[in-house]
């Protein structure tokens, strides 16, 4: 593909979402760090239909995105997410057939495939209460900030649903081990944050006044890190799962090539040599 070509397509599928207006959230570009904040506190945070569908568009458009290169997720008034809303979603889904209830499951666990194939690190900053498919979507994050007052709640078998929601039997046995991941899902019980951290599905915690700024922070650390090496020990982290060693040490081998081709390693190499800090601009 000629340079002119391939700088054509780049254009074509960049993304500008510093204007990008939502109805659900929040949202805010600062410093290349896109924040997304659940904006309903009077009741927790909680989804409806319509911002489950707006949360995974958003996401597929991360992919595109030239200006976002790490995100936060996060709660507005001292919560993260209560899960659906019991009357906006709960009650409507007792009165569906099995296809409409199909689509809305699918629709949901498009959800966690778009945050899982964005190619930017996404913090979540998790405080009070973190219920449902909040916990679902902290869950999907790459990596989690919490609070010791955080309580994270996989409560489906609260409401007489599995634990397999949304792909938890297959993450939370990754980043918790499988016997707690058992225990959090036929229990439904709360994680505590002092707890969620012991269990490492905290990465640290923070006071519920640093939570943010903290989650931003080393969301500004990525972003001005080499995103493109970034988005590339992301793919290998997820998509490794279903691989022999054998086979990821060859994936491995092949990403690591394509990393060496960009202008961000060659900065690297310049800025040891002269003993200054690389400037990583993301090629």
């Amino acid at each position: 593909m000629s340079e002119k070509m391939s700088g054509a397509l780049a254009r074509r599928n960049s993304t500008e979402l510093a204007v990008y207006h939502t109805d659900h959230f929040l949202f805010e570009l600062k410093d290349r760090v896109a924040t997304i904040t659940f904006n309903r506190p009077d009741r927790k945070n909680p989804m409806t239909f319509d911002s489950y569908a707006e949360l995974r568009d958003l996401f597929r458009r991360m992919q595109y995105a030239s200006d976002a290169r790490a995100v936060v997720l996060s709660g507005a008034g001292g919560n993260f997410c209560s899960g659906g809303d019991v009357h906006d979603i709960i009650g409507p889904l007792t009165q569906l057939g099995a296809g409409g209830l199909l689509a809305f499951t699918r629709m949901t666990g498009d959800v966690v495939k778009a945050m899982r194939a964005c190619p930017q690190p996404i913090i979540a900053a998790v405080d009070g209460v973190c219920a449902g498919a909040g916990a679902i979507f902290s869950m999907a994050s790459d990596l989690r900030h919490g609070t010791a007052r955080s309580k994270t709640y996989f409560l489906f078998v609260r409401v007489g649903l599995s634990g397999a929601d949304m792909g938890a039997c297959a993450l939370l046995p990754r980043i918790v081990g499988q016997g707690r991941a058992a225990e959090l899902l036929y229990t439904g019980r709360a994680l505590p944050g002092d707890e969620a951290q012991q269990w490492g599905f905290f990465n640290r915690l923070s006071t519920p006044e640093a939570l943010l700024n903290d989650a931003q922070a080393l969301a500004r650390d990525l972003a001005h890190g080499p995103t493109f090496a970034h988005a590339m020990t992301k793919t290998c982290l997820h998509q490794e799962w279903s691989m022999s060693v054998d086979q990821a040490i060859e994936y491995e081998a092949q990403a690591q090539a394509l990393c060496m081709q960009t202008d961000d390693f060659k900065r690297a190499f310049h800025a040891f040599a002269a003993k200054t800090a690389p400037q990583f601009q993301g090629d």
